[in-house]
């Protein structure tokens, strides 16, 4: 760490060591050729920052969720900075670190600068890994002005004088406020020897060198005309006689620290807007009254009617994963999506046998935060041998045997599809899909010669939308070209999991007449030659429904991959439209 001591005491804080709040799994350990190099913080699924001079200069980073279950560890490069020179007080002591692939924990939640101090001063919270404390420790610290030194930094100060010192392996680590847990800053420098005192860039100092974070810091600048907004929207509603849930308005607008809706709920949208305006308090009140605006405002909105424009998707989506703690463990992350933002709903690693329960608890509890009215779709996010899991099959509740995909939209999802370059593909594809009145299918026979290669320069073309699969993916004649549609990628693949189970497995199926993969291709033709993409979660959950009324249907098994990844809250810019581009 710039400036911090060497062979320095490690004292726990008074009272004995202690945890990081719960759900802070985006804590993150450093190392650099095996050796612990200082701290950072989770900001999107693939996405960690900390000190340019704890990644810079050394070997290739690891980082190391150590609040997450299992630890895990993920390899990571630098892929921007900034700009820092190296020495103790030069400028731009920022680096981003792009992990190998995203990692299944809720990213830090960030708040403005200006959150960190106040009268009496707030409480701050720094989470790092000095000598002797592998598994990470807390120190607490304060901010008594706020000016800034160099345009750069603000100074900390020790909460207790007996508290831990800002030592070597804290460079890096988040600065969060006590009672929130939202991150206002980043340690950067400890003071001289024998003075408990360091220093932090605040938020709005790393955007300035990583812009990319501008969308993930809050401001309170539009406080005002947010409320004087709200005010104004609520009168319209009294005069259209708006009907809506208050409660549901307000779950859906909320943020995580708010506090939860009255047991009585609210008599009327006025009092849930005098409950936001009035009873709300902390960093996080200007944003709650600007999404409880915004969502008013979309139901006050009657969109002009047009033919080809997709449906406003509201995604639960489910993420599912090997966990590293063992075999039959499996590591489940439930999220809503409302208005652009994701609301984490539930987190856990569970035995095969409690799998289902787990979802169908956190599916219900997701429904709470959509936008009341939106149009529900459950997407579950696996590992690629995980693809053909009848998820649609399972039951939608310990009291409901009915198929959770003959009861809403669903659909699946390859893990390696959420990458960055991945979902700028997938973004490009959909906006051009937008435009189209009926998915255009692409069908991979299992007695079809193309090769792989072919295929994928096939599915990158323009006038590509879905690839339709005869066998399932894990027959061996197919499974390249199926790895290929994910890959290239289609923006929709389709199978059945019976598949085609024709001819010997090294000659492989002709294709012909007999061949239930033919039929299976020439039946979905006939449905969905008319159906926009954006619209095919719904044709499918209409299929599966006649499906489950009728032995031997054609589409009992149908699995599909659809992402569009504009419905979600895009993981590289934070808060965002509906209709941000995403994945």
């Amino acid at each position: 760490m710039t400036g911090a001591p060497t062979g320095v005491p490690h004292i726990p804080p008074t009272g004995g060591p202690f945890a990081p709040p719960a759900g802070a799994e985006w804590h993150a350990r450093i190392e650099c050729g095996g050796r612990i190099a200082g701290a950072g913080f989770l900001v999107t699924p693939d996405t960690v920052l900390t000190c340019a001079h704890v990644a810079l200069g050394r070997d290739a980073p690891t980082v190391t969720f150590t609040e997450g279950v299992g630890c895990p560890t993920v390899p990571a490069q630098v892929v921007a900075h900034g700009g820092w020179a190296g020495g103790a007080t030069d400028l731009g002591d920022l680096a981003v670190l792009r992990l190998a692939e995203p990692v299944p924990l809720a990213p830090a939640a960030l708040a403005p600068a200006a959150a960190a101090y106040g009268t009496p001063p707030r409480k701050l919270v720094v989470y790092g890994y000095p000598d002797g404390y592998d598994e990470g420790t807390l120190a607490e610290y304060r901010i008594t002005a706020p000016q800034l030194i160099k345009r750069e930094w603000l100074q900390l100060e020790a909460w207790q004088l007996d508290g831990q010192p800002l030592a070597p392996g804290f460079s890096g680590a988040a600065v969060t406020l006590a009672d929130t847990g939202e991150v206002v800053g980043m340690v950067t420098a400890s003071g001289t020897r024998g003075v408990r005192n360091g220093r932090m860039m605040p938020t709005h100092v790393m955007a300035r060198y990583w812009p990319a974070l501008e969308s993930l810091v809050p401001t309170a600048d539009h406080t005002t005309a947010d409320r004087t907004r709200l005010r104004a929207l609520v009168e319209k509603a009294a005069r259209a006689g708006l009907d809506c849930d208050p409660v549901r308005l307000y779950t859906a607008a909320a943020d995580p620290f708010d506090p939860p809706p009255p047991d009585e709920g609210f008599d009327s949208l006025l009092s849930a807007a005098l409950f936001v305006l009035c009873e709300l308090d902390g960093p996080g009140a200007a944003r709650t009254v600007a999404r409880f605006a915004d969502r008013l405002e979309e139901l006050l909105h009657v969109p002009a009617v047009t033919g080809a424009a997709p449906p406003e998707w509201a995604p639960i989506l489910v993420e599912l994963g090997h966990s590293g703690a063992g075999d039959g463990m499996v590591r489940v992350e439930v999220s809503a999506y409302s208005g652009g933002r994701r609301h984490p709903v539930a987190s856990d690693t569970v035995p095969q046998s409690r799998l289902r329960t787990q979802v169908q608890e956190g599916i219900e509890a997701a429904f709470r935060y959509l936008t009341p009215g939106a149009d529900e779709l459950i997407a579950f996010s696996l590992p690629r041998d995980w693809l053909d899991w009848p998820v649609d099959r399972w039951e939608k509740a310990a009291d409901d045997a009915t198929p959770l995909g003959c009861v809403h939209p669903l659909v699946v999802t390859d893990h390696s599809r959420r990458k960055a370059s991945t979902r700028h593909l997938l973004t490009r594809a959909w906006m051009r899909l937008d435009a189209w009145p009926a998915a255009r299918a692409h069908r991979v026979e299992c007695g079809g010669a193309e090769e792989p290669g072919r295929l994928r320069m096939r599915l990158r073309r323009p006038d590509a939308c879905l690839a339709a699969f005869a066998a399932a993916p894990g027959a061996a004649r197919t499974r390249p070209h199926f790895d290929t549609s994910l890959t290239a990628p289609a923006p929709v693949v389709v199978w059945s999991r019976r598949g085609c189970v024709g001819g010997d497995e090294a000659e492989g199926c002709a294709g012909g007449e007999g061949c239930s993969g033919k039929a299976f291709l020439d039946e979905l033709d006939a449905a969905l030659g008319a159906v926009p993409p954006a619209e095919l979660p719904r044709r499918i959950l209409d299929l599966r429904e006649e499906a489950d009324t009728e032995d031997g249907h054609w589409a009992r098994d149908i699995q599909l991959v659809w992402d569009d990844p504009r419905i979600f809250a895009d993981p590289h810019g934070g808060a965002a439209p509906a209709r941000s581009p995403v994945g």
